[in-house]
């Protein structure tokens, strides 16, 4: 076997173009009081010779990390990962690492923060939908890092979010501008608690928005379970045996609307149904519902988090995204009674 040559050091570098190692870190890191022709000779030294900078080397020499921490509380559900995806399209253009923590539950959060092992190993956090407690904010400012919260303000961070409590009550006039009054509400409320600000904001926007259409919440009408497809067939299935069930319902999110759906679909009845964030799956659902541009607020967000951590001062940022109602076939005027029930 033929023996493996020793690996190119930058001493060997520095002895081909005839400068100090100094001279070829300066040259190598773009600093600059390198003039170009010591710059030019040192480049071609470093080209012949095949010489690659070690990353973690030249990590530790600057003092930066070259990597964002991301808190999620679920990382595997669509909306945390669109968020997440386009984050990465950024961060990777600028070979920035992703450093991912999914904390959705609470021993999950409580080992988080009494650890806190992003110190000293990330330049930048990104925290996507979480409400943290004031002890959990100032461990996440001690960090001295920029920090850029996605769909929840967060004190001293930028934020990139949407207006949660105006997108909800437009789905919900939605309805009400179809002759719908009496309508349920598919939610998360109880199972996101404290943690996920977005089940009590759209949750409210629905109760206001009947309210100032004179219309008295049914509390029987609001539906509490647990995210996903099956939580929204197991709300649908129990809004439909109701003695007076809804003729139209807002869920919270469109994977709980496409459960509502198909528990329509497998009773044969008919209910309208409208849904919030224009889930890749709604067009081909035909589900009317309210769209967010998710990913694009993933880009946003490590966006304004590169402005961070280039400016000499950075002073937080809020960019409020539009959102957009999408009408399709699942919503229809309600059905007039010709006979009265009894």
């Amino acid at each position: 076997m033929a023996d493996v040559p020793p690996p190119v050091s930058m001493e060997d570098v520095a002895r081909l173009a005839g400068v100090s190692t100094a001279t070829v870190s300066r040259t190598l890191r773009g600093l600059p009081n390198v003039s170009e022709e010591t710059r030019d000779r040192v480049l071609q030294a470093a080209a012949s010779l095949s010489y690659v900078v070690s990353p973690i080397a030249s990590r530790l020499a600057s003092g930066r990390t070259h990597t964002v921490g991301v808190i999620v509380p679920y990382a595997s559900r669509w909306f945390f990962g669109q968020i997440v995806a386009g984050a990465e399209s950024v961060l990777r253009e600028h070979s920035l690492d992703l450093l991912l923590y999914n904390i959705g539950d609470i021993p999950a959060r409580q080992r988080f923060f009494g650890a806190l092992p992003l110190r000293r190993r990330v330049d930048a956090v990104l925290t996507v939908a979480m409400q943290f407690t004031d002890s959990e904010i100032t461990d996440l400012l001690s960090l001295g890092v920029p920090i850029v919260a996605v769909g929840h303000k967060v004190p001293g961070a930028g934020c990139v979010r949407i207006d949660d409590v105006a997108a909800a009550s437009a789905a919900v006039q939605h309805l009400l501008a179809l002759g719908h009054r009496r309508i349920g509400m598919i939610s998360t409320f109880n199972d996101q608690s404290m943690f996920l600000p977005v089940a009590h904001a759209r949750r409210r926007a629905y109760a206001d928005t009947l309210a100032d259409a004179g219309i008295p919440i049914a509390e029987e009408l609001v539906m509490s379970v647990p995210h996903g497809l099956d939580g929204g067939e197991q709300a649908m299935r129990r809004l439909l045996t109701l003695a007076d069930p809804p003729t139209a319902v807002f869920a919270e999110s469109d994977e709980l609307a496409f459960g509502a759906l198909s528990a329509l679909r497998r009773t044969g009845r008919h209910v309208s149904v409208i849904g919030f964030d224009d889930h890749e799956l709604s067009a081909l659902l035909d589900l009317t519902t309210v769209r967010q541009r998710v990913f694009e607020q993933g880009v946003l967000a490590a966006g304004m988090l590169r402005r961070a951590m280039t400016a000499g001062t950075w002073t937080p940022e809020e960019l409020l995204m539009p959102t957009t109602l999408v009408l399709r076939a699942s919503t229809w005027p309600v059905a007039v009674r010709t006979t009265e029930p009894g």
